[in-house]
C-alpha cells in the first residue's frame, strides 16, 4: 500500500491546510460585519445583503427582508457585474455585498471567491443568519 505525503514547500507548492486554518487565512484578508451594522447598512442602501443558505434552511428559519437569495452554487455567476448571467443588482465591482450563510462559515469562503472576481468590498456576516436572528433583527 502506497502512502502519500504532502507536497513540501521545497517543491514550490504550499502544504495543504485544514479548514480551520483556511478560514483564518481567508478572514484575515477582509473585515467581517456584525448583524446590527449589516442591518443599518442595508437600510441605508449602502450594502446588498445576499442570502446563500439552501432552500430547506430558508423554509425552516425564514428570510431576511430585502435580502437577495442566491444559491451558493450560482453566487459568482449572479454577482459578477461583467457576467452573462448577472443579476440586475450586480451593478459594479465597487458594490458592497454582505454574504449570509447559516452560521458564518460557508459565507467566508464565498467572499474569498467574490474577491477573486474583483468584488473587493464583499464581506460576510459574523455568525450568519443565526446571529442575525439572535440579535432580534427582522425575519419573515
Amino acid at each position: 500500500m502506497a502512502v502519500s505525503t504532502p507536497v513540501s514547500a521545497n517543491d514550490g507548492d504550499q502544504l495543504p491546510v485544514g479548514i480551520d486554518e483556511l478560514l483564518e487565512r481567508v478572514r484575515a484578508a477582509y473585515e467581517r460585519i456584525e448583524p446590527q451594522e449589516a442591518y443599518e447598512a442595508a437600510r441605508a442602501g449602502d450594502a446588498l445583503l445576499v442570502d446563500i443558505r439552501y432552500a430547506a434552511l430558508r423554509e425552516r428559519d425564514g428570510l431576511i427582508p430585502g435580502a437577495l437569495v442566491v444559491e451558493r452554487n450560482e453566487l459568482e455567476w449572479r454577482l459578477d457585474p461583467q457576467g452573462s448571467h448577472r443579476l440586475p443588482e450586480a451593478t459594479s465591482r465597487g458594490l458592497r455585498i454582505v454574504v449570509i450563510c447559516n452560521e458564518g462559515y460557508a459565507s467566508s469562503l464565498a467572499v474569498q471567491s467574490l474577491h477573486q472576481l474583483g468584488l473587493r468590498r464583499a464581506t460576510d456576516l459574523v455568525g450568519g443568519f443565526q446571529a442575525w436572528r439572535g440579535a432580534g433583527l427582522p425575519v419573515e
